[in-house]
């Protein structure tokens, strides 16, 4: 008995059989209780809604503290995609408030209880933080503070929470693989609505543009920003039919690719058009080698899909107008945006400020304000010279990340779930960037989301190389030399 442990000696040790069926009455009588408190719940509501939202709630609270990505990633489906504004019943369920508040309680257990969520910094993520100290010091020498103040308190406060906690918590290929099932499943959804509107003429602008909850005064009410949210989760949804993964993603990816394209084509954006090119550009090039052949497949896919689409017939627009009024219109408001950061260079004229200070700025003022329609010069007005070249860093420092991402995943074994994570951000990014040349989405969520995600994948990647690296370095070089060389 010497050395024996002191808790061997005065207390036996219980089967494990007799310990697991202790466990297994516990879990029982949990599953009763909680069954017993959904009946009377239900009873003073009869309907199947408490049902539902208690069944389902469990499930995300038990999803949540397993991956605490997901409810990050529901929170921004939700808050950008606005799901509850496309179904209206869903409204009163208040589901952007109770996301936020799980997600809260999920990123406290895991960084500060659990402390199973690593912090890290990277210099894309310090890009950010100095971008966002840029505009969040820009609010006092904005020209109206409170309506800085709003929008860097309604918005961009959660886009910089969400982007540092959902870099240091997507950690697995299943993680990348959830979120492009939610993102692609959530683009379906709104998409549809959106070809219903078309189909039944609800909410059409200029007689042919469809949008979404436009008389309840939804952002997806404008046909561009229903045409950027329907964009995010296209090169998701692109990716899933192309990769290599199981049957059922594949399906879900062509689900997505048809009924989102259609979706994109229905809003008649020019911007939206372009954005839908590049991603699909960026996903071929995995199969078609020649640049020269898919720059002109690219180019003739453009035609192709503005004569499809219809943008011939819009009001705002027609043939054989030269530079029609929309054109024309957006032209004016990128030489406002200059001005502004003509007269405020250090500064601009600071978030959320730009329509306000319209018709201050505007060499033609035609008696009311125009969104920027370019993500580039509402940068650019909003947060003057030293914000735009933060700005312009810190996408291309994204991009080279994104670009390492795609080396690493073609050139070696690994996960292809990973795989498709990887295409599915860099077509992201290359939508985001030719359509943000022509859509207001500079301070929107969708290249954070990806700047983020990148910033997750770029450092699993890392990691198993890593970890792959050592393993090698300590077999032998006879073991060394019989594995394969490149991905199987």
């Amino acid at each position: 008995m010497r050395g024996a442990p002191l808790s061997d000696i005065s207390e036996p040790r219980r089967p494990p059989a007799e310990e697991k069926r202790e466990t297994h009455w516990r879990d029982i009588i949990v599953a009763l209780l909680a069954v017993g408190i959904v009946f009377f719940a239900w009873m003073d509501r009869p309907g199947i809604e408490i049902p539902l939202a208690a069944g389902g709630g469990a499930v995300m609270v038990v999803l949540a503290f397993a991956r605490p990505a997901v409810p990050c990633m529901l929170f921004v489906i939700f808050s950008f995609l606005r799901i509850h504004e496309a179904f209206p019943f869903m409204v009163t369920w208040r589901i952007p408030q109770l996301l936020a508040q799980l997600s809260l309680l999920v990123i406290f257990w895991h960084l500060v209880l659990a402390r199973s969520m690593r912090p890290f910094w990277t210099r894309e993520l310090i890009l950010f933080a100095s971008f966002f100290g840029v505009i969040t010091l820009g609010i006092a020498t904005s020209t109206s503070w409170e309506d800085s103040y709003l929008q860097w308190s309604d918005v961009f406060v959660k886009i910089a929470v969400i982007v540092i906690v959902l870099a240091w918590s997507t950690r697995s290929a299943g993680d990348f693989q959830l979120i492009a099932r939610l993102l692609t499943g959530s683009g379906i959804a709104v998409a549809y609505v959106a070809l219903y509107n078309q189909y039944q003429g609800i909410g059409l602008v200029e007689g042919t543009r469809v949008t979404i909850g436009r008389a309840d005064g939804s952002v997806l009410g404008d046909p561009n920003d229903l045409s950027l949210a329907l964009l995010f989760p296209l090169s998701f949804a692109g990716a899933l039919l192309l990769g290599r993964v199981n049957f059922f993603d594949r399906m879900l990816g062509l689900a997505g690719c048809i009924t989102i394209f259609f979706g994109i084509l229905a809003t008649q954006s020019r911007g939206g058009l372009l954005g839908l090119a590049a991603v699909c550009a960026i996903l071929a090039s995995r199969f078609i080698k020649s640049r020269a052949m898919l720059i002109s497949i690219g180019v003739a896919a453009v035609f192709l899909l503005f004569v499809v689409a219809g943008i011939g017939g819009r009001s705002s627009g027609g043939e054989g107008q030269g530079i029609d009024e929309s054109s024309q219109g957006r032209l004016n408001a990128w030489g406002t945006a200059f001005n502004m950061a003509v007269h405020r260079p250090l500064t601009g004229v600071g978030l959320g400020n730009f329509t306000a200070n319209y018709w201050t700025y505007t060499d033609e003022w035609d008696g009311k304000p125009h969104a920027v329609h370019s993500s580039w010069f509402l940068v650019l007005a909003e947060t003057g010279f030293p914000g735009l070249a933060l700005f312009l860093t810190l996408v291309g420092s994204t991009a080279l990340m994104s670009w390492r991402c795609i080396r690493i995943v073609t050139t070696t074994e690994v996960d292809p779930r990973l795989h498709t994570a990887a295409y599915a951000l860099a077509a992201g990014l290359g939508g985001y960037c030719v359509s943000g040349t022509f859509l207001t989405q500079g301070f929107t969520w969708p290249f954070y989301i990806i700047l983020a995600l990148a910033v997750a994948l770029h450092k699993v990647l890392t990691d198993q190389k890593q970890r792959d690296t050592f393993l090698l370095q300590g077999m032998s070089p006879l073991v060394r030399n019989s594995l394969p060389s490149g991905p199987t």
